[in-house]
């Protein structure tokens, strides 16, 4: 189901993917991901299932971006090296590590570099000009900009990045930016961008969508695609 799920994004339009790994504490999500967590986890697979389904998207689709999301025990448990191994072996673009903040990257950054996988950090809303110097020598392949403080998927109506906060961003890199935290309708996406962002992540929303249809498949990938390819629509017009 995961991957027909995956399928119909990327050929709804979606650019890239940004994919969760499983784990039992997840202290960035909200409680539309964490349940979505526990739902995977009931199905006792290892992280290397999850891998063989990547290889699979992999073949498939030979050039969409793929990154991963996880938290850094299922790195430690597979060993660092290795799993960067892992990752360079289905061809992954990118990791991005919720829980290790810049300071404490360095193991997972030598390995990144080594087997040539972009290392995503996440830069909140209030950042200030240390910060973002420390991003602009770690970060590759793109910078994921939060929407505001907190975790994913919660209703919130504040959004606390302006335009002004995204210009200083770009003083210090030319990576693209990404905004996520929240991310759910067209209004929101064309604001994002008029704002100078490069794109947006939604995960809570379409997993919302999943949560709501999970014995009713067919309903299920036909309110995914249409919710996708309304978001890419709105892109168009702006």
């Amino acid at each position: 189901m995961s991957i027909k799920i995956i399928e119909l994004l990327i050929e709804s339009g979606s650019d890239a993917l940004e994919l969760g790994i499983p784990f039992s504490d997840p202290l960035a999500d909200g409680p539309i991901i964490q349940k979505a967590n526990l739902r995977a986890l009931s199905k006792n697979y290892s992280i290397l299932k999850y891998f063989e389904v990547i290889q699979i998207l992999r073949k498939k689709y030979s050039k969409i971006p793929i990154g991963i999301l996880l938290y850094a025990n299922l790195i430690y448990n597979q060993g660092i090296e290795k799993f960067y191994q892992y990752c360079s072996k289905c061809d992954l673009d990118s990791v991005l590590i919720a829980d290790v903040p810049i300071e404490e990257y360095n193991i997972f950054y030598k390995y990144a570099n080594k087997y040539n996988i972009d290392s995503i950090f996440i830069c909140p809303p209030d950042a200030n000009d240390i910060f973002l110097s420390k991003l602009s020598l770690y970060a590759k392949g793109y910078i994921y900009l939060l929407s505001r403080p907190g975790v994913t998927g919660i209703e919130e109506s504040k959004n606390l990045i302006s335009n002004i906060f995204i210009k200083s961003i770009k003083k210090y890199t030319n990576l693209p930016l990404l905004q996520g935290f929240g991310i759910k309708n067209s209004k929101q996406i064309k604001k994002s961008i008029l704002f100078g962002t490069n794109g947006v992540i939604c995960g809570s929303a379409i997993i919302n969508i999943i949560e709501k249809n999970l014995n009713q498949e067919k309903e299920m990938l036909k309110k995914i695609k249409n919710f996708v390819c309304k978001l890419i629509i709105s892109t168009k017009f702006i």
